[in-house]
């Protein structure tokens, strides 16, 4: 493979590798939301941001997280047939699969683009009792599934390598 693809692999992979650790202390601080709308339940007056917070909290964990899994090959995968497969027709069969998720993703963060720019220009609120704005969730989601693309990319370059018989190390 030439130089700026092995570059661009190991560039997209280190950065979401960094984003990953980072996305996954979140559920740390999903926890520290619920165990204190549990607490304010039981001994105050109940919080009525503690439930959406947590959801915000856990979407970005799963966005965020979502490259480096991908990265890590953590996914759920039907492994039926896979795994005895000779590696060169693994490659072949993800270069497949990785083209369709391209597509998948590219289709997702065109619409996550647009309604985040809604969100920023309308001062988009949720519709809740809160009423958080909801461009700051937007922005981070379509973050995400940007991260999710370049990774995907990535895992196809990795691919061809492999289906020519030569891995990207």
């Amino acid at each position: 493979m030439p130089d700026f693809i092995c570059s661009y692999v190991r560039f997209v992979d280190a950065f979401n590798r960094k984003v990953g650790i980072i996305a996954m202390f979140l559920i740390f601080v999903m926890l520290a939301i619920l165990t204190y709308s549990s607490l304010s339940k039981a001994f105050l007056l109940p919080a009525n941001w503690t439930l959406e917070s947590a959801q915000f909290v856990m979407a970005a964990y799963y966005m965020l997280g979502g490259a480096w899994a991908m990265q890590m090959d953590d996914h759920v995968r039907m492994d039926l047939f896979y795994g005895r497969w000779s590696p060169r027709r693994r490659a072949i069969t993800d270069i497949v699969t990785a083209i369709a998720l391209i597509g998948f993703l590219g289709f997702l963060l065109f619409g996550g683009i647009s309604s985040s720019a809604y969100a920023i220009n309308y001062g988009e609120k949720s519709y809740s009792a809160w009423a958080p704005y909801m461009a700051p969730i937007k922005i981070i989601m379509t973050f995400g599934v940007l991260m999710m693309l370049l990774q995907a990319f990535s895992a196809l370059f990795k691919d061809i390598a492999v289906a020519r018989g030569r891995p990207i190390v």
